[in-house]
Order: C-alpha cells, then structure tokens, then sequence
C-alpha cells in the first residue's frame, strides 16, 4: 500500500482532466435518454383514443356554441405518467447496474410524480370551479399558455428539464426547449381538423411524433457513440 496520490513525474493538471474525463464518460454510460422519450411517446400515443372516448361534449342552439371536457386527462393520464415514470426509473437503474455504475434518475421520476399529482388537482380544482364561475369572454393568452404547461404534455417537457439537468445533456436540453415550443404554444404546422370532438388530435399527434423522433435521434446517437 503506499500513499503517493500522484505517480513520480505525473502532472496535477493532466490527472485532473482524465478524472473529468472518467466522470464524463460515466455519466454518457448512464443514459437511457432513448427510452425515457420513446415511453413518454407510447404514453401520448395510446392517450389518443383515451381522450377522444372520454371527451364530453354539450352544444347548444344551432350547434356553434359548444362546451366541452377532456376528461379523459384525468381518467387515463394521472395513472399513465406514474407507470412511465416507474418504467423510465427501472430501466435507468437496470442500465447503471449492468455497467456497475449508480443511477441518479431518482430526481427526475420523483419530479414527474410530483408533477403527476400536481397537474391533476389542479385539473380537479379547475373542474369544480368553473361550473359556477362561468365565464363567457376568452381567456388572456398567458392563461392558455398556463393551462398548456400543466397540462400532461406540459409536465413531460418540465420533468425532462430536470432529466437533463441530471445527465448533464445539452442535447436533451436543446431537444426539450424545442419540444416545449411545440406543446406549449403550441406549434400545429397549419393541421387542423374542424370538428369540436376531434380539434384536440393534430397537436397530440404533432407531441407523440416529436418526442418519437426524438428517441430515435437518441437511440441512433447512443448506437454510433458505442
């Protein structure tokens, strides 16, 4: 045993650096970034027919003036987001143990439950408040942009922030922001279907096809990397 911490003729500076390197290189190993967007798209996906089914709607007079509820948020999402985030946390720790490194997804799947249940009482109060508040003027558009960011699709976006705070990842970063844009302003491409029942379909397709193209950007990226 000896208690040398640098090797005769080795450079303080030069250690240094390898050992960020090593850390660098452990924390690139520890990505499963791929799989994380790819079941968040699944969950968006198989949501589709979940929101349509439970959509109610109620029109009255000659059918122009309609109210309407996407109560399958509640019904299909709160239970959904839970079981992604269980299944992205699993397969994070998986992946660390195989390569005999520790997990930090922790973080970010207590971030998405929490977000979970926030989106939903929120949703809940919201529900309980409006049928005795009516309100018959359009809401500001920054209480639109607020409804989308606590929406589902808005909370995934928040949820992979700290994903890639944790990982360190520019790339995921730079992917969230956009996909963030694309949810929350949202960015519909010029699709749009006339129909009060399905109005809501393009821009869930367009979220669902963003973060699918997004896991496979990762996927490619993680395959050549390796």
């Amino acid at each position: 045993m000896t208690t040398d911490s640098v090797p005769a003729g080795g450079d303080p500076r030069r250690l240094l650096s390898e050992v960020r390197g090593l850390a660098r290189r452990v924390r690139v190993d520890q990505r499963v970034t791929w799989f994380a967007l790819l079941v968040l798209a699944a969950v968006t996906f198989v949501g589709i027919p979940f929101d349509w089914y439970f959509l109610v709607l109620h029109c009255v007079g000659d059918g122009t003036v309609c109210q309407f509820s996407r109560q399958g948020v509640l019904y299909y999402w709160p239970p959904a987001l839970l079981l992604a985030y269980a299944a992205i946390a699993v397969c994070y720790v998986r992946a660390a143990r195989a390569r005999g490194l520790g997990a930090r997804v922790l973080p970010y799947a207590l971030t998405g439950v929490t977000l979970t249940v926030l989106f939903t009482a929120a949703w809940v109060a919201v529900r309980l408040y409006l049928p005795s508040h009516p309100r018959t003027l359009p809401f500001p558009y920054w209480v639109l942009v607020l409804d989308r960011l606590i929406a589902p699709w808005g909370t995934i976006g928040v949820a992979l922030l700290v994903l890639a705070r944790l990982e360190r990842n520019l790339g995921l970063l730079v992917f969230t922001l956009g996909y963030l844009t694309v949810a929350l302003v949202p960015i519909d491409f010029g699709w749009h279907w006339g129909a009060f029942r399905t109005a809501f379909l393009p821009q869930q397709i367009i979220n669902g096809t963003v973060l699918l193209l997004g896991a496979i950007g990762f996927a490619l990226a993680d395959r050549r990397r390796r």
